[in-house]
């Protein structure tokens, strides 16, 4: 029996943006139609696989290498990988796009700053602003949006749904995933 395709979907975006929401909402679509996902999201990731790491570019560098691995492995054994990371810069998700090669989905979680800020349940933005966080992307970090999406998501003005509704079509029209009804 052939093992299904894999492929890596990488959300990026601005903190804030939808990437995660975006994610766990494709992750249970995904799972009701028999499908092998696996969601990596940054937050947990970093608590569970890069605990201690910091915000320097050179370490979100090395932390997403290490993702990329990851995504490379599970891509290959037939998982559908939900990656969720801001991943601020385009060298960062090209080294992914290379590794994991032509099963590597880029989606752009387009949303403008003050839209991100008014999603903030955590109050990243409020510390960041007041110099309490520091190197956070869109604030006193640059975030380098991708140049060639297979996706743009323009999560500051349609509904999640909608962004969903995209995603799943992109996965089942283009790279043949089984993709359940997206009513319901």
């Amino acid at each position: 029996m052939e093992a299904p395709l894999g492929c890596t979907v990488w959300l990026t975006g601005l903190p804030c943006s939808g990437k995660s929401t975006i994610a766990r909402m494709a992750r249970e679509k995904l799972e009701q139609s028999g499908v092998p996902v696996e969601l990596l999201d940054g937050d947990e990731i970093r608590r569970h696989f890069s605990a201690g790491v910091g915000f320097s570019k050179e370490e979100r560098s090395n932390h997403l290498k290490k993702v990329a691995y990851l995504c490379h492995l599970l891509t290959k054994h037939g998982v559908v990988v939900l990656a969720s990371f801001v991943s601020p810069y385009r060298q960062n998700r090209e080294y992914a796009r290379r590794l994991v090669g032509d099963r590597f989905i880029e989606v752009y979680t387009d949303s403008t700053l003050e839209a991100c800020m008014k999603r903030d349940v955590k109050g990243m933005y409020k510390k960041a602003l007041a110099g309490e966080i520091l190197q956070f992307t869109g604030v006193s970090d640059p975030y380098e949006p991708p140049e060639h999406p297979h996706l743009v998501l323009k999560t500051d003005g349609e509904p999640p749904e909608e962004s969903l509704s995209k995603l799943l079509s992109l996965l089942r029209d283009r790279y043949g995933v089984p993709v359940p009804d997206q009513k319901g």
